[in-house]
C-alpha cells in the first residue's frame, strides 16, 4: 500500500467518496482487501470496514479472499474479526470453509469475555450456518443459555433473541 492510501486509513476522510473510488477501481479494491487481511493495525481493521461499506451481498470480488480471511480470524483483535466476519457473511462458502467458520464462530461466541459486538456477528454466522444444517439449530440453542448472554448489553440479548426465534421458526433474520 503507497503513503497515500496510508494517508486515507490514518485520517479522516469523505467515506462515500473513497467507496466509489474503491469501487471504481479493481486494483484499489484488491490493495484494500490486502491491507484488511494483514497484521498492520489500526489500518487493517479500519480497510475492513471500508470494504463492508464497498461490498454488497454475492460480492464476486470478495470470493477469491474467503478462505485467507477465514484462515486469519483467529488471530485478529475483535473490532477487526466483527469486520471480516462482516465481509464474509456476504458470499456463500463451500462446505469445507463453512467447517472452519463455523468453528472460529463458536470460539468467539464462547469466549464470553470478548466484546458484545464481535460475539453477535459470530453468532449471526453460526445462525446462518445453521439454516443450511438443522441438525446444528439445537446446539445453538443450548449457546443462549445465561452463562453465554450475562455478559452481553440489553440490545445484544435483543438482537440474539430474534437470531434465535428465526433460527427455531426457520427464517431468515
Amino acid at each position: 500500500m503507497d503513503e497515500a492510501h496510508e494517508m486515507i486509513l490514518s485520517n479522516p476522510f469523505d467515506r462515500w467518496e473513497l467507496i466509489t473510488k474503491i469501487n471504481d477501481d479493481p486494483a484499489l479494491f484488491k490493495t484494500f482487501i490486502e491491507k484488511a487481511l494483514s497484521d498492520d493495525q489500526p489500518h487493517a481493521w479500519r480497510a475492513a470496514w471500508i470494504l463492508g461499506h464497498c461490498t454488497s451481498a454475492n460480492d464476486q470480488r470478495l470470493v477469491p479472499y474467503t478462505e485467507r480471511m477465514v484462515q486469519s480470524i483467529p488471530g485478529r483483535k475483535d473490532g477487526h474479526q466483527r469486520e471480516l466476519l462482516k465481509l464474509l457473511q456476504k458470499v456463500d462458502l463451500d462446505d469445507d470453509l463453512e467447517g472452519w467458520l463455523f468453528d472460529h464462530c463458536m470460539s468467539i461466541w464462547e469466549a464470553i469475555g470478548k466484546t458484545p459486538s464481535v460475539r453477535i456477528v459470530a453468532f449471526r454466522m453460526l445462525a446462518k450456518i445453521a439454516g443450511k444444517y438443522p441438525e446444528l439449530v439445537h446446539e445453538l440453542s443450548i449457546l443462549t443459555q445465561n452463562e453465554y448472554t450475562e455478559t452481553l448489553s440489553p440490545g445484544v440479548k435483543r438482537s440474539l433473541k430474534k437470531i434465535a426465534e428465526n433460527l427455531q421458526s426457520g427464517t431468515d433474520e
